[in-house]
């Protein structure tokens, strides 16, 4: 496969070389607006009369059209809904032309090709790119337009919590989405410390947000490290195009409210021209969190949940095998059969706090530096985003982020489709947030450690339930004589008859045995912190305000602090030479200052450092200092595109080379054909590739979870035990023998990927879009679980307060393929209608049992299938009523085993849902009223093993939106 990779990349890069030189065009610029609010119109076409040739309008309304043809000439301009207008262009008008559509008094009903919301762009593009545009945000039928991602083809949408949605594409997806890049404006929407964006819960205002691109695939040439398997990019509106007051209210069930207002204008220079403009933005959301309340017993636990003695429940924390009494070994006699019984723990429900809030603001400024050429001139942007909120993050375990803060500030200053130079600065502060996990644990130790409380619990057993069982006729112990040997011995240990008849014994007694445990736990809790006490109040409020390292034991903190910043430079320039239609370089660097005090990175002070001798005194001391940790990384691209053969192919070849201070040198190459036989048909095929570079976590974590420390992995460890080795010694197995281990240093992993594609027109009203990808992935990054310990002298046994488990951060050696189909219809009607579906199909190829592999965590199959209308006209009763929208969607999505950490794993059953909202016009007070409900008919689904189920969200909103006339 490999070498039909590097064929394929090296025939498009002859293509530039050896393809026939362009001949002269003529470049006709301009833009089109609505001669009645004077805002750009996105979509519109603009065709040479006579001709097949023509463009569609950005979504400013600006176009740029080259033509072989001499001028003058005449354009034709249409767009349904408004009455199509002509122009003659000549050469004194070529580079400014200004079309004003005025709306027909009546609609034609006649849906034409370029009445679709599919931009040219769109469609020429050789990867697969999906797109959210204005009216799609309107007229959403999810809770908000990042929900919405979720009906497009090939994407995966996971909702950890009600704050936390999270978009992946093509497998390998994760509650922690290292491996999307998520921009905003061309900016990296990541929290600085956690390394990945926490979806648009630090993102950007619905009201501000201008589209949202789906770049689905392996894109690190384009997009730089971490573009591994898709970019999720989203444009704000400009104020200078988009002025005025919007504001929107949004109330609904569990207490929801979401409320948004932007506003944005421009002054003039003293020749009417705009020259400044600037906007504001500020939303808020407040609603009661889904509860995630799994009672099921974790993959691979000891017990079941039939087990009389409890088990390890998946979202009850302090429950888990490690911290259980295990007597199923232990002697029937002594023991009565008390097994394996298990700590209470505390429901997530006690531990977290489920009040989702989240405050957005951003304002920025925009300079034009030559007013006189409007759109285009020069900009200076100058712009600052502000984010705060509390929800709940999973990721190798449930984390609550309190008050968490986060600031974003950027220069820019560009030319559109020409250059820019952008410098901008993320921080964050982790604020009140805490591990509730680890938080369990310690309650339980304020309590009763696990040694005392086991002990409690098996001498209630001894004490108060054998006798019980004895009067109940359960066997009692005798010392025989063993026949086989002739040496006394207890019936149980020798007697094979009497050890079967206590075993049936206590399998005829399981409600008995289950009734007996819980009197035996109720002993055993009798110094419990019950939640919602003073006592569990005032225990639980010192915990989780204490850092995670300040102290141990029952003194323990669990808070993390996190001041971590990121600070990034990227300039791109673009030329036009005779010789080929486009050429791109460009070049980033970033810097991380990682800043947690020790409490999430191994950073800060080091208060238990290793003793040391001062030189001068020779007095031994406690290391302290200071550990700062930063990590610095840069790249540079090139790229080139070239259209031969009468401009029917279009040829790109992209390379990007990208060097983080921790590893070595990375290339990723990329390069694509596309070929337009006509005006309607588009072929693609395409070759990427990406790499994504360990996060801060991979290469600096060192988080104690209570029951590991999970560690990064920049220099390599050596001499880790292996944990079934050591539990098998502890045991006795006999002629067991430790088994040490070493883990490598942590490097990038890398993707190469094929894709063929095709896009049409079909009957002029139906756009098709289907697409097929191959995967090659090497280097997986995952973790390996070790020990170390210390040996006692004497009896040669681990020491306790010496032994800690480390799940390191680790590359596989294992290479594994993947691969996909999708496909997508929307057929446009009756004037404003659209019914629209897609289909995806996902497989893992390669079955490599290497536990450090992520898991897939993708449906092999899923679909949507949807009907919407705007600006919809029905009769009732006789009445007609206009200016209605509507939306109702049906989604699919088939059953998968979600593989997350040891307590989030299990399957996902196959679930589907309704989205629907029906919407009202009143246009005469600018507001669009919409009801609607996510999830319809209430159908309580998992996305996400160890998440939330999540049932309907109903809602109301309102939409108020005044547009000021461009003068």
């Amino acid at each position: 496969m490999k070498f039909h990779i590097y064929k394929l990349f090296t025939l498009f890069i002859g293509c530039f070389f050896f393809s026939q030189m362009l001949v002269s065009q003529t470049v006709i610029k301009g833009k089109v607006i609505n001669g009645g609010t004077g805002e750009g119109l996105y979509s519109t076409s603009v065709v040479i009369k006579g001709t097949t040739v023509g463009v569609l309008s950005d979504f400013d309304g600006a176009f740029e059209l080259k033509t072989e043809q001499k001028l003058p000439l005449t354009l034709s301009v249409s767009f349904v809904g408004f009455e199509t207008t002509e122009l003659e262009i000549t050469e004194a008008n070529r580079k400014s032309v200004v079309f004003k559509l005025n709306d027909k008094t009546t609609t034609i009903n006649v849906v034409e090709v370029k009445g679709q919301r599919v931009s040219e762009k769109q469609k020429a593009s050789a990867f697969t790119v999906e797109q959210i545009d204005q009216l799609a945000i309107k007229n959403a039928s999810a809770l908000s337009f990042y929900e919405e991602t979720g009906k497009l083809k090939g994407v995966d949408i996971t909702t950890a919590s009600l704050g936390f949605t999270i978009i992946n594409t093509r497998g390998f997806n994760s509650t922690s989405p290292v491996r999307s890049l998520q921009i905003i404006d061309g900016v990296d929407n990541q929290a600085p410390g956690l390394n990945f964006s926490l979806g648009n819960f630090l993102g950007s205002s619905e009201l501000d947000v201008l589209r949202l691109d789906l770049v689905v695939g392996a894109s690190s040439a384009y997009f730089g490290p971490n573009a591994f398997n898709g970019v999720i990019s989203m444009e704000t509106k400009n104020p200078f195009y988009q002025k005025g007051l919007s504001a929107s209210l949004k109330v609904g069930e569990r207490n929801l409210t979401d409320m948004a207002i932007r506003y944005a204008d421009a002054f003039k220079n003293k020749k009417g021209q705009d020259w400044l403009a600037y906007k504001f933005n500020f939303s808020y959301l407040r609603a009661n969190d889904w509860v995630a309340e799994n009672k099921d017993s974790v993959y691979q636990s000891l017990s079941g949940k039939k087990n009389p003695g409890g088990y390890d429940k998946v979202n009850v924390y302090g429950d888990e095998d490690g911290v259980s009494g295990n007597f199923s070994q232990a002697s029937l006699a002594s023991y009565g059969g008390l097994g394996i019984f298990h700590r209470t723990g505390y429901n997530e429900s006690e531990l977290v706090d489920y009040n989702t809030k989240n405050i957005k603001a951003n304002a920025a400024v925009h300079i034009r530096t030559n007013p006189s050429l409007q759109e285009n001139s020069p900009e200076l942007i100058a712009s600052s985003s502000f984010g705060n909120g509390t929800t709940v993050y999973q990721g190798d375990v449930r984390f609550s982020l309190k008050d968490i803060l986060f600031f974003q500030n950027r220069l820019e200053f560009r030319k559109k489709d020409k250059f820019f130079l952008r410098l901008y600065s993320t921080h964050e502060n982790a604020g009140s947030s805490y591990n509730p996990y680890f938080t369990s644990y310690i309650l339980q130790n304020k309590a009763k450690n696990n040694q005392n409380w086991q002990t409690d619990y098996s001498q209630y057993w001894i004490n108060t339930v054998i006798p019980q069982m004895y009067a109940l006729e359960y066997p009692k112990p005798a010392v025989v004589t063993n026949p086989a040997t002739g040496v006394p011995c207890l019936n149980y240990g020798c007697d094979p008859s009497v050890v079967a008849a206590a075993q049936l014994w206590l399998a005829n007694h399981t409600d008995l045995l289950a009734q007996w445990h819980n009197e035996a736990r109720l002993s055993a809790d009798n110094t419990r912190l019950v939640p919602g006490t003073a006592a569990y109040n005032a225990a639980f409020n010192d915990i989780i305000s204490k850092p995670n390292n300040a102290g141990s034991g029952t003194n323990a903190g669990t808070k993390f602090v996190d001041h971590s910043a990121l600070y990034h430079a990227q300039g791109e320039y673009r030329f036009n030479p005779d010789w080929t239609d486009e050429i791109v370089l460009g070049g980033s660097a970033r810097l991380y200052t990682p800043s947690s005090d020790g409490t999430v990175f191994s950073d800060g002070r080091q208060p238990f450092g290793a003793l040391k001798i001062d030189p001068k005194t020779g007095q031994g001391y406690k290391d302290s200092s200071t550990v700062t940790i930063t990590n610095f990384e840069y790249g540079f691209y090139t790229g080139i595109e070239k259209k031969f053969a009468n401009k029917k192919f279009k040829a790109n070849a992209t390379l990007r080379m990208d060097k983080n201070q921790n590893f070595d040198l990375v290339f990723s190459p990329a390069a694509s054909l596309v070929w337009q036989p006509d005006a309607i048909n588009f072929m693609r095929l395409s070759f990427s590739s990406a790499i994504r570079n360990p996060t801060l976590n991979d290469q600096y974590l060192n988080l104690n979870v209570g029951p590991a420390v999970l560690a990064g992995n920049i220099k390599g460890v050596d001499s880790l035990i292996t944990v079934q080795s050591l539990l098998d010694y502890v045991g006795g197995v006999k002629n067991t023998n430790l088994v040490y281990f070493n883990i490598p240093a942590i490097r990038p992993e890398k993707v190469k990927s094929v894709e063929v594609g095709y896009r049409t027109t079909l009957f002029d009203k139906v756009f098709l879009d289907a697409s097929y990808y191959y995967s090659i992935y090497n280097d997986f990054i995952g973790y390996k679980i070790g020990v170390t310990t210390e040996f006692d002298p004497v009896t040669q046994f681990p020491i306790p307060s010496k032994t800690q488990v480390y799940r390191y951060a680790a590359n596989s050696d294992n290479q594994v393929t993947t691969q996909g189909f999708s496909i997508g219809l929307n057929y446009y009607f009756s004037k404003y209608y659209q019914l629209s579906g897609n289909y995806s199909f996902n497989q893992l190829n390669t079955k490599v049992d290497d536990p450090i592999i992520p898991a897939f965590n993708t449906p092999l199959n899923k679909y949507n299938l949807g009907l919407s209308g705007r600006d919809v006209v029905w009769n009732i009763g006789g009445t007609r009523i206009q200016n209605f929208g509507f939306s109702l969607n049906y989604k699919w999505v088939q059953g998968f085993v979600s593989q997350g950490s040891p307590q989030f794993t299990g399957p996902i059953p196959s679930y589907d849902l309704v989205d629907a909202q029906v919407s009202y016009n009143l246009k005469k007070i600018n507001t669009i009223m919409k009801i609607g409900a996510a999830n319809l008919l209430n159908k309580m689904q998992e996305q996400t093993y160890g998440g939330p189920k999540v049932g309907r969200l109903a809602y109301i909103s309102f939409l108020y939106e005044f547009s000021k006339k461009n003068q």
